[in-house]
């Protein structure tokens, strides 16, 4: 009997179905807006040298009538792939040590038998609040030694305060009585965190790693600020001289492609900076709505 209950259909009222014909097509409306320039960016990156005509037409210019000049032109200078080596590296590294600080932290302050929980989750959102600005930040990092080392673009956002509380929310969910039987088992808080937290904590690691992984993969100020050497300039730095044309004709001179248009190479850099996202979203997108629900509900 329950379970016929449970496979009836749900039958919608005249405003529940208003209500979604409006946000569908709100949906649709913010699809469009998106789509338009990817569009763009996409067919630009594909035109030929010998294109005439307004970049509307070029939007609809067709697939056969497409270049690879500006694609062949990148994957051909040493400069941006010695810069997507380098992302990569800042991406790998960063997302690694974000999450291999962030998670101790977060279960720490999700024990409640914690003695001083409260005083140090206080002591970490006052930062949190209240930025120190940018000239001590400078001076700390400097001093370090990480002036022109790839570790000053990730290490000092290597815990966000909002990331740990989400994942602290997150490990409070999970039900204490599977804590505190194992460690009346005789585990050490360590060896509940390892064999009892994290394999039941793949969502939230997946979205927060996610997190990281965005800022880190799209951060252009550290990089700026910190790196001096053109050998360690990550790709949003390479992207930002390609689209403000900074050396632009050096860089088109270097590619055995003359004939790829400076316009095509901008739109071919933008896209190929995003393709790494665009490849690891889809296969984390399912754990990311539950990892960021279930770790905001208590945080």
């Amino acid at each position: 009997m329950l379970k016929k209950i449970s496979k009836m259909p749900v039958q919608l009222t005249f405003t529940d179905r208003i209500f979604y014909a409006i946000i569908n097509a709100f949906l649709v409306f913010i699809l469009i807006i998106v789509a338009i320039p990817m569009l763009s960016t996409i067919t630009l990156s594909f035109r030929p040298n010998t294109f005439i005509g307004s970049n509307l037409d070029g939007m609809f210019l067709a697939p056969w009538k497409w270049s690879t000049a500006a694609y062949r032109a990148l994957l051909g200078n040493s400069g941006f792939l010695n810069a997507f080596r380098n992302s990569l590296l800042v991406f790998v590294m960063g997302v690694s040590t974000a999450l291999f600080l962030t998670i101790p932290l977060a279960y720490v302050l999700s024990v409640k038998a914690l003695p001083g929980r409260k005083t140090l989750t206080v002591l970490i959102l006052i930062p949190y609040l209240f930025n120190v600005g940018l000239i001590p930040s400078y001076l700390v990092v400097t001093r370090l030694g990480l002036s022109n080392n790839l570790a000053a673009i990730f290490l000092p956002a290597a815990i966000s305060t909002f990331n740990c509380l989400i994942m602290r929310g997150f490990f409070e969910g999970i039900p204490e009585e599977l804590k505190e039987s194992a460690r009346i088992d005789g585990a050490s808080e360590i060896t509940v965190l390892l064999r009892i937290i994290l394999p039941l904590s793949k969502p939230i690691i997946l979205t927060i790693g996610l997190y990281y992984g965005v800022s880190f993969w799209n951060d252009f100020f550290h990089a700026m600020l910190y790196i001096n050497n053109n050998a360690l300039q990550p790709l949003p730095i390479l992207l930002r001289n390609i689209l403000m044309a900074s050396g632009m004709n050096e860089f088109v001179e270097v590619n055995a492609f003359g004939e790829a248009p400076i316009q095509a190479i901008k739109a071919a850099s933008v896209f190929m900076a995003a393709i790494p996202m665009v490849i690891a979203y889809p296969f984390i997108q399912k754990y990311f709505t539950r990892g960021t629900l279930m770790g905001s509900v208590k945080g």
